[in-house]
């Protein structure tokens, strides 16, 4: 056994001096005992993906395949207790990984507890992340036609992050009225200690079927991860909210304020299947016996090349709906699209 580790530590020296003779400046170690050298881009929902000299593909592995690492750049580091480093990375000995940040003393972690690495770069492009995906139908009866957009995009800090969303579906057909839906988000979270966070953020909705012109929603709350690895993650928020809603036709505009309590589950070590869910409750505070839910599930299965297929349903109940307008209104979607 000693033996082993000795030649394995021998092993990580030699590909670090490699790293350097090529230029490059992260290198790696699997449970196999094979090698790379080259960029780590990020690690992120248990898989690590690295650039290198010699594939024209990013290498995707299993973050828990890896027995050490090694790097010089300044990565975002965030561990299953909730931390958040921003520092360089190591491994001191075989399973475990040292951070250590520009201000402060260095950490030691088992390697099962890092659920989160991205370079942290000082330029502004070097910070983005989003994806778009899209679908379309075309029906010769009736000369039906349907376009389907989901998009998002997101950007980081060291202890802010921002998110915005944006989705919509059109339909149009002879002697029909025409389907317009959309909705979307922009979320501001900060990162408190302890799995903590604060959240902003901005809802806005509109639909045909509930004569919803547009309905804005802003929120203000905290929330808590009850459970981060690098299998999983959810997240349990609450605060308070203030509607306003704008009806088509004679129908009364709204105002108003609600409560309201949220759950989030991200599933990601399931192979080249993800899902996503989330629900948010409204109870009101100034419209008696009012309620509202908004739902949404999202199941994706990855391709090659950062393309994915995504199959997404979305809910929104209100039990005091406008005019003569439905209770609930929801929408299936199956697009193709790409990530960055």
């Amino acid at each position: 056994m000693h033996k082993n580790k000795l030649i394995t530590c021998v092993l990580l020296f030699g590909i670090l001096n490699l790293g350097n003779a090529f230029s490059q400046q992260d290198s790696l170690i699997l449970k196999n005992r094979n090698y790379l050298v080259g960029e780590i881009k990020s690690m992120d929902k248990g898989v690590l993906v690295m650039k290198t000299p010699y594939s024209k593909e990013d290498f995707k592995i299993k973050f828990l395949e890896i027995e050490a690492l090694y790097s010089d750049v300044l990565f975002l580091i965030s561990t299953q207790s909730g931390n958040r480093v921003y520092g360089k990375v190591s491994s001191p000995e075989l399973d475990k990984i040292k951070i250590e940040p520009i201000n402060g003393a260095e950490q030691i972690y088992p390697i099962e507890d890092i659920i989160y690495i991205k370079p942290l770069e000082q330029k502004f492009f070097n910070r983005i992340n989003g994806g778009i995906d899209m679908g379309f139908t075309l029906t010769r009866a009736r000369n039906q036609r349907q376009f389907t957009v989901r998009s998002r995009i997101g950007y980081m800090t060291q202890k802010w992050s921002f998110d915005a969303s944006f989705n919509k579906l059109s339909t149009s057909q002879d002697e029909t009225e025409n389907i317009s839906r959309g909705d979307g988000a922009l979320t501001s979270i900060y990162s408190l200690k302890n799995e903590w966070l604060v959240l902003a953020r901005i809802d806005y909705l509109y639909n045909t079927e509930q004569l919803l012109d547009l309905r804005n929603n802003m929120k203000l709350g905290m929330g808590k991860y009850l459970n981060r690895t690098n299998k999983m993650n959810w997240t349990v928020l609450g605060g308070f909210s203030y509607n306003v809603e704008n009806f088509s036709g004679d129908i009364t505009n709204r105002k108003s304020q609600e409560a309201w309590v949220g759950s989030e589950i991200n599933l990601f070590d399931v192979g080249d299947l993800s899902l996503l869910s989330n629900i948010f409750i409204y109870p009101s505070l100034s419209e008696k016996d009012r309620i509202r839910l908004d739902y949404r599930i999202d199941l994706k299965y990855d391709f090659p090349l950062d393309f994915y297929v995504k199959t997404g349903f979305t809910l929104n109940y209100d039990n005091q709906p406008a005019g003569s307008s439905r209770r609930g209104d929801y929408i299936l979607q199956t697009t193709f699209g790409w990530s960055w």
